[in-house]
């Protein structure tokens, strides 16, 4: 007999979490589990990959941060299902799912912490009272995991299962292609930025290391995937660095699979993380990557070998001071990449064998699966 399992994520945006999730829902073993997705907020675009998977995917449509109709119907929902866990993502839907599955009577909650989350406060006061009532809580990364356990989650409720990621697709476009639809030169090199347009992504380092490029070397373009409440601003100090033929803003894109294996190296200047979906699909990619030394990504990079960190210390005190030690590694490691291919072709073969061996979606849901089993007995 199949076990029933219902999902809950805050929307089913292209991020991080919700890609994960969907991977999983996908690759769980269909003879032993049925899976059930419920988006508090909003769908989005992995909404219809689910559905190509024969994924029932439900929208609440929560409109405020504390928003009861929401929650009503969230409890009707698991009484209708009657799922034997109740599978948690984020901090909106861990508090939600397992307030909401408490009150159905489910007997399995787990939750996921997908991040090191300093911008908590409140916050976790709800994460150590439902913790109580959770059977696992599953970090991607050690991480994360000591993240929490210094914040007073014990140390014996929280399991690490590290993020999973299928093989880069085959190449859609051609290089030329790809620098004519940009509208570049074809001698460009091209460093790619992915992620959300807010401070923890440090994107301000990012800038100001192109424009330390820019004085060594003219070919150097950054290209930054994403979008987010910053955007205006970071384009504004981009044009006050006088860099805007440098850095590009592409916004959100549903192509990043066909851009990405054309970037030359990939940066990640984050402040902290949990474990880096982008950081996985360049690595995977045979594109080396260039990242700051923080718990999660130094879990996926081995310095020298499969990518190189930038030591983060002494990150500056708000996000508008650059972190110019930052700036300086990236365009450093950057120039080096760039200026040996033998080196750019062992960082990025050593990162695609590693992403194979240790972080396949095949092992991250054969380790959610085991976990299930576990706890279901």
């Amino acid at each position: 007999m199949t076990k029933k399992i219902l999902h809950i994520i805050p929307s089913l945006d292209r991020s991080g979490a919700e890609k994960q999730l969907t991977l999983l829902a996908q690759s769980l073993p269909r003879e032993e589990f049925e899976v059930h997705v419920c988006a508090l907020t909003r769908g989005g675009p992995l909404a219809a990959d689910l559905q190509s998977a024969g994924i029932p995917a439900t929208v609440l449509g929560k409109r405020w941060k504390l928003d009861p109709h929401a929650f009503w119907r969230l409890w009707r929902l698991i009484q209708q299902l009657r799922p034997e866990l109740v599978h948690t993502w984020l901090f909106a839907a861990n508090a939600y799912g397992r307030a909401a599955g408490m009150l159905a009577g489910v007997k399995c909650l787990v939750a996921a912490e997908r991040c090191v989350d300093p911008w908590k406060s409140w916050e976790l006061w709800f994460d150590r009272r439902l913790a109580k009532h959770t059977a696992r809580i599953v970090a991607n990364s050690q991480g994360v995991r000591e993240f929490y356990i210094a914040k007073g989650i014990p140390a014996e409720k929280i399991e690490v299962i590290p993020n999973g990621i299928p093989p880069a697709p085959p190449w859609e476009s051609t290089r030329q292609e790809i620098l004519a639809e940009l509208g570049l030169p074809e001698r460009a090199r091209l460093v790619g930025l992915i992620g959300r347009l807010w401070p923890q992504k440090r994107v301000k380092d990012a800038i100001w290391a192109a424009d330390l490029l820019k004085v060594i070397r003219d070919d150097v373009y950054l290209l930054i995937l994403g979008d987010g409440p910053h955007r205006r601003r970071l384009e504004m100090f981009r044009d006050q660095c006088e860099i805007r033929d440098k850095v590009r803003f592409l916004g959100h894109r549903s192509d990043v699979p066909r851009l990405l294996p054309h970037f030359d190296v990939l940066w990640s200047p984050s402040a902290y993380e949990g474990q880096s979906n982008a950081i996985l699909e360049a690595m995977a990619a045979a594109v080396p990557v260039v990242a700051t030394d923080i718990p999660g990504t130094r879990e996926l990079i081995v310095d020298g070998e499969t990518g190189c960190l930038v030591s983060a210390e002494g990150w500056p005190p708000n996000a508008t001071t650059v972190n110019k030690t930052v700036a300086a590694g990236l365009a450093r490691h950057t120039s080096q990449i760039l200026d040996d291919p033998a080196l750019a072709r062992r960082l990025g073969e050593a990162a695609r064998r590693r992403i194979l061996d240790e972080f396949s979606v095949e092992k991250m849901a054969a380790r959610y699966a085991d976990l299930y089993r576990r706890l279901l007995g």
